[in-house]
Formats: C-alpha cells, sequence, structure tokens
C-alpha cells in the first residue's frame, strides 16, 4: 500500500472510526477507552505511514488492529488487577508497615521505573510478549514490524531491565516464592 497522504489518512479516519469505536466498545465495555484505543491504532498508522506495508485490506488490518490493542488494553488491566489484590492480601491483618510490604513496594516502584525507563515502542513489545503471551511473529503482524525488530526491541528491553533491576533479583524471588504461597 503507498503511503498515506494527509487526505487519504483524514478519509480513512472519518469512514472507519465509528465502526471501530463501536468494535472497541463490544469488548471492553467502556466508550472512552474504546475511543482511546482507537485514536492509539490511528496514531500508530499516521506515525508508520511512511514503511508501512498492509498485505490485507486497510479495513481487515484496522479491526485486527483494534481487537489486538483492545485484548492488550484487557490483559493489562487483568495484570494490574491481580497486583493490586497480591498488594491487599499483603497488607491484611498488619496495619504497620512490615519489612515484606516494604520491600514489595519497592519493588514494584523499581519494576515500573525501569519500565517506564524503555523507549514506547519497546515497552509495547515487551508487554506484549511477557504479558500478553504472545509470539514475536503475532507482534510482529499487530504493531506493522518485522520479526527481527521484534527480537531486537526484546533483547534491548531485556538488557535495560536486567541492568535497572539487578539489585533486586532477589526480592523478586521471595515475592513470587510469596505469590506462589498464596495462591496454592
Amino acid at each position: 500500500m503507498a503511503p498515506f497522504g494527509t487526505g487519504n489518512f483524514e478519509a480513512l479516519f472519518k469512514e472507519h472510526f465509528n465502526a471501530l469505536h463501536a468494535y472497541a466498545f463490544t469488548i471492553l465495555k467502556d466508550t472512552h477507552q474504546a475511543e482511546e484505543i482507537v485514536q492509539q491504532v490511528f496514531c500508530r498508522i499516521w506515525e508508520k505511514r511512511e514503511d508501512l506495508s498492509i498485505h490485507t485490506s486497510v479495513k481487515a488490518y484496522l479491526y485486527r488492529s483494534v481487537y489486538h490493542d483492545s485484548l492488550n488494553y484487557l490483559k493489562h488491566k487483568k495484570v494490574m488487577s491481580q497486583y493490586a489484590s497480591y498488594a491487599m492480601r499483603q497488607g491484611e491483618g498488619n496495619t504497620n508497615t512490615s519489612p515484606d510490604k516494604m520491600m514489595a513496594e519497592e519493588l514494584a516502584a523499581k519494576i515500573r521505573e525501569a519500565m517506564e525507563a524503555l523507549p514506547e515502542q519497546c515497552r509495547t513489545i515487551f508487554q506484549m510478549s511477557r504479558f500478553e503471551h504472545l509470539k514475536y511473529q503475532e507482534i510482529a503482524d499487530a504493531l506493522g514490524l518485522s520479526v527481527k525488530t521484534i527480537e531486537n526491541q526484546m533483547g534491548k528491553a531485556l538488557r535495560v531491565l536486567r541492568s535497572k533491576l539487578a539489585g533486586y533479583l532477589g526480592t523478586l524471588l521471595i515475592i513470587i516464592l510469596l505469590t506462589v504461597k498464596y495462591t496454592n
């Protein structure tokens, strides 16, 4: 497909936005988040318009992108909910700040900080791989990138996270063991 010009892109947006928003809403059950997802898809297309190569119909590409972004959002929301639930369990029965709770809070802050240090595309790819359990080819298809780019971005993400979290591996292991203990 040829790169989008401003007029073509605007026409594409106007033609498909409402239907894509309705589709995202059926998945998310949240009109604001559905709008955010659709806008995010169109922004990504605009940013990559010069390099974008769509091998299916544009409509199919748009729907697939909205579908994957919606699922990614739901999975991220689920992970955050599970973490909040875990944090609540850690705090139950202990109104004082225990050393375990302090370690968990400190580690959570360090993980957030390390994730935020990643470039946006790198962070997105890492989250899709590790939190959504997508294969590199699925990520490449969803983002319109090559598998080699996904591999490179994952390597970069792992190097950055490893270096930023090196001092917390023992704490992370303890939290994982405690999580397994509470869920079994």
